[in-house]
């Protein structure tokens, strides 16, 4: 066989053995994934719509990061028959019924080194440590449960910002500037409440306080969060 075309199937076979991973994302999220930078061991590529999942059949991994829990953002996913890394922190996979991995990736929560997931499936886990081991992040295993753990903390901080909000301890810039300073956090619980989006803490709080009511959202929280 002519060397060329040894030449030409070793290249084929080499590019078919690297992973290729397809990621939907926003700009932002895509920013954090990608804060320790890459390995370089995979073909990534970066999606703006569920709906371009099915351009990428023969991907090995699907990480949705702006997965929102609507009846056609699922009925996308399902037509996937690899294994798939969704970003949802408070819904459960036991209570959207999908064999899925999920991942708490709130704004300002994967530019760490630590990613919290749970899994349905044990036979997934290796490709959720092969998709976070490509960002230079480490999987930390989480039982399948509303908030993860620095969700919920996070969550709980910044509804007792609102509660001092509310008795007029002070205004939401200076307890901003008084936690940054006092605790060196990154950012200010109110800083926090605007990244990540206050509909998301007020039903990630809601949904927690059916099972302890000490997470029962602040009023003047509900009442910006249902405004």
């Amino acid at each position: 066989m002519p060397i060329r075309v040894i030449r030409v199937i070793a290249f084929s076979l080499q590019k078919r053995s690297i992973m290729q991973l397809v990621v939907l994302s926003d700009d932002i999220l895509k920013e954090e994934l990608l804060s320790n930078g890459e390995t370089g061991d995979a073909e990534i590529v970066w999606l703006a719509t569920p709906g371009k999942f099915s351009e990428y059949e023969n991907a090995d991994v699907y990480c949705d990061l702006l997965f929102d829990g609507s009846a056609n953002h699922i009925e996308d996913l399902k037509k996937i028959s690899r294994p798939i890394i969704i970003n949802s922190v408070d819904k459960t996979l036991a209570e959207l019924q999908l064999p899925f991995i999920r991942i708490n990736a709130w704004p300002g929560f994967l530019k760490g080194q630590v990613i919290e997931a749970s899994f349905h499936d044990e036979s997934q886990k290796q490709w959720a440590e092969s998709f976070s081991s490509t960002f230079k992040k480490k999987i930390e295993w989480l039982p399948d449960e509303l908030g993860f753990v620095s969700a919920r903390v996070v969550a709980m901080i910044i509804n007792e910002a609102y509660f001092a909000l509310g008795e007029g301890v002070s205004s939401k810039s200076e307890i901003d500037i008084a936690m940054k300073l006092g605790t060196n956090y990154p950012y200010g619980p109110f800083e926090w409440c605007e990244k990540i989006g206050i509909k998301k803490i007020y039903s990630l709080l809601t949904d927690l306080s059916k099972i302890n009511t000490r997470y029962k959202p602040a009023t003047v929280l509900e009442k910006e969060a249902i405004s």
